[in-house]
């Protein structure tokens, strides 16, 4: 059996990212079988048992995870061309009232806090941010099997053949497309439920089958539902709720 490096392997079960990893072992809350590992670059076993000090523990606890509700104009990261990055959202004015988490707001929780997965300027609904390397990679890791649910509102004819082939059959950028689960939800709107999400890919999706996209909403990752949060708002995500 292969050594892996501590910090990988970390990540890889989901205890934290690599980088929350080399800080951990660098302040000695990171133990191997017991035994509190403090050199950078450390290989072990992947059998053995890793576990977290409980200042590593209490850090990971005090990290918050929002739900925007996002408007369109917002840009999910960093600022591009004049467009506000969507964290610009997170203020005491715009907490849901109907938030039920007993969290209670704090400068602190904007403290690298970023979006977990994007969503396009031109595109509302839910938006996850979040200071926690851990559910990021859930929600964005390479191997992540979470799905997103959207309402699309399209212009267009859509025959049975091309509703097949936005279940699949398509491809993007070169690449085969993973199947999806596309239905009418109504007359003018599609529910789409993906498991990854390439850039643009249900308006490209769309195009390809002859339909143009008027309106797109997420309203599902996972098993969290953007539910009655109002357009513009945000609220903490709940302990009892998991992705």
């Amino acid at each position: 059996m292969e050594k892996i490096r501590l910090s990988k392997l970390m990540s890889e079960q989901g205890i934290c990212s690599r980088r929350e990893a080399d800080s951990y072992i660098e302040r000695g809350w990171v133990l191997v079988d017991g035994v509190p590992v403090t050199e950078l670059g450390t290989r072990i076993y992947p059998n053995q048992r890793i576990t977290l000090a409980k200042e590593a523990q209490s850090r990971q606890q005090a990290r918050v995870t929002i739900l925007l509700n996002k408007p369109l104009g917002y840009v999910s990261g960093q600022a591009e061309e004049g467009y506000r990055p969507a964290v610009t959202l997170i203020t005491v004015q715009s907490h849901f009232a109907g938030d039920r988490s007993p969290q209670r707001f704090s400068p602190a929780h904007l403290r690298g806090l970023a979006p977990a997965g994007r969503l396009d300027i031109d595109s509302t609904g839910l938006l996850v941010l979040t200071q926690d390397g851990r559910i990021a990679k859930q929600l964005i890791g390479e191997d992540s099997e979470i799905d997103k649910e959207y309402l699309v509102r399209v212009e267009g004819q859509l025959s049975e053949r091309g509703l097949a082939s936005l279940n699949f059959g398509l491809s993007l950028d070169g690449a085969a497309l993973k199947p999806a689960k596309v239905a009418w939800q109504n007359k003018d709107q599609l529910r789409f439920i993906l498991r990854e999400g390439k850039k643009r890919q249900i308006r490209r999706m769309c195009e390809l089958v002859g339909l143009k996209v008027t309106g797109l909403k997420r309203v599902r990752i996972g098993n969290v539902r953007l539910g009655d949060l109002p357009l513009g708002q945000w609220r903490y995500l709940r302990n009892d709720e998991r992705f």
